[in-house]
């Protein structure tokens, strides 16, 4: 057997085989042999039928679909392996020629794309401070303030944002009402965005046992019935309830935390847990713009076999987390009113930028020879329970420490302001 392997692009290789007639005529022979179990004609018992009886009643060409499969196939894996192609997709196949001479064809096939990483050393990167403000303070205490607010009526006055109102609604879409558009006495907290864009901004303003007809529109995406349509709600308030925060003091502090004593140290344990929360998300944010940078300063030309296998697999994680909620993915599908294809098309292009950022980050730590040493993965593994023993969390953890240390690599090869 005979081989040429040729770039049709960056990340597209042409096999072209050529097999001799001895190879092939062994070939077409193997081929009867394993397979003359399954043959039966009248005067031979099955799997008993010499070969050249068949050729006689068949013709050689009888045992060439099977022939052709097992030779391909065992060239073709002697091919990547000796030449080091990094495949990605499936062959395509085309047959030059076949006849008891031999074989003649030409596999294509797309291959890890190859490419010239843009720079990604001695760039300039901002970090965000990481510095606790007030703001980042006041902003905890004002949720916990809001947690444990309590409901007052309120008996005069306009309903605001941050207003909880009870209403009755009912919906309509060109003059006929719809399945879900009615309610009696529904509570609903202005401003959190619980109803369709527009539905709530134009509650606020209005007073209790008012009613008035609202014009709002539904998503595209939304359920198909309604997806993208026009609708009317008649609304009447029946009452407006507003949030009455708790003091902040002392004793406030007492009553959610038994281990303090006043507001201030409640501030102090508030900046404490912060602040390594704001290094590692000032961290990641650093780390995904260093990436983003140099993903714009390099081209790649990404084969749409790698796209559609990122898209498979996403689509896999959408069905395997709808799963844990109890929720079948058709039910999903059709509750969300769309498909397969919609959500791939979707996220085609979050697809290219993740496959775009992995090739990258692949190709810097191949060129940099970044690795992870036997002994200190050993030692992390070591650190974990015996149910995290594991060979998926050992690869894990393998590439965790792998993209640690690439980071670290980026971080002190780049300029950190």
């Amino acid at each position: 057997m005979e081989y040429s392997v040729q770039n049709l692009s960056k990340s597209k290789v042409e096999i072209a085989i050529d097999v001799n007639k001895e190879e092939w005529t062994a070939d077409v022979k193997q081929a009867y042999e394993k397979n003359k179990h399954k043959y039966a004609i009248d005067g031979f018992r099955k799997g008993k039928v010499p070969m050249n009886v068949l050729v006689k009643r068949y013709g050689i060409e009888f045992f060439y679909e099977e022939a052709i499969d097992a030779t391909l196939s065992k060239h073709y894996a002697d091919i990547i392996k000796n030449d080091n192609l990094d495949v990605v997709g499936d062959p395509s196949v085309d047959i030059k020629e076949i006849s008891e001479d031999g074989v003649k064809a030409v596999i294509t096939v797309a291959v890890k794309p190859e490419f010239e990483l843009g720079q990604y050393k001695g760039i300039t990167f901002k970090m965000d401070s990481t510095e606790v403000t007030d703001e980042d303070i006041q902003a905890v205490i004002d949720k916990e303030l809001n947690a444990r607010a309590r409901l007052v009526e309120k008996s005069e006055g306009a309903l605001e944002k941050g207003d909880t109102a009870i209403l009755d609604y009912s919906g309509s879409v060109d003059g006929v009402k719809f399945e879900g558009g009615t309610a009696e006495n529904q509570r609903l907290e202005i401003g959190s965005g619980a109803f369709i864009p527009g539905f709530e901004d134009q509650l606020i303003g209005m007073k209790i046992g008012e009613s008035k007809d609202i014009n709002v529109k539904f998503p595209e995406q939304y359920t198909p019935v309604l997806a993208g349509k026009d609708a009317v709600f008649a609304i009447k308030i029946n009452g407006i309830q507003h949030k009455e925060l708790p003091v902040l003091d002392d004793e406030f502090v007492k009553d959610i935390d038994d281990e303090l004593n006043t507001v201030a140290e409640w501030k102090e344990k508030i900046k404490s847990e912060l602040a390594p929360k704001k290094i590692e998300q000032a961290g990641y944010k650093l780390e995904n713009e260093m990436i983003d940078a140099i993903v714009k300063n390099t081209e790649i030309d990404i084969p749409e076999c790698m796209v559609d296998e990122e898209l498979d697999y996403r689509v896999q994680e959408l069905e395997h987390s709808m799963a844990q909620y109890g929720l079948k993915f058709e039910d999903y599908l059709k509750y969300t009113g769309t498909t397969v294809e919609e959500i791939k098309a979707e996220k085609r292009n979050e697809a290219y930028a993740n496959i775009k950022s992995r090739l990258v980050m692949e190709a810097i730590v191949k060129k940099e020879n970044i690795d992870v040493p036997a002994e200190e993965l050993n030692a992390e593994f070591d650190k974990l329970d015996e149910k995290q023993k594991n060979p998926q969390y050992m690869s894990y953890i393998a590439n965790k420490l792998l993209v640690d240390k690439l980071f670290a690599f980026l971080k002190a090869n780049n300029n950190i302001e």
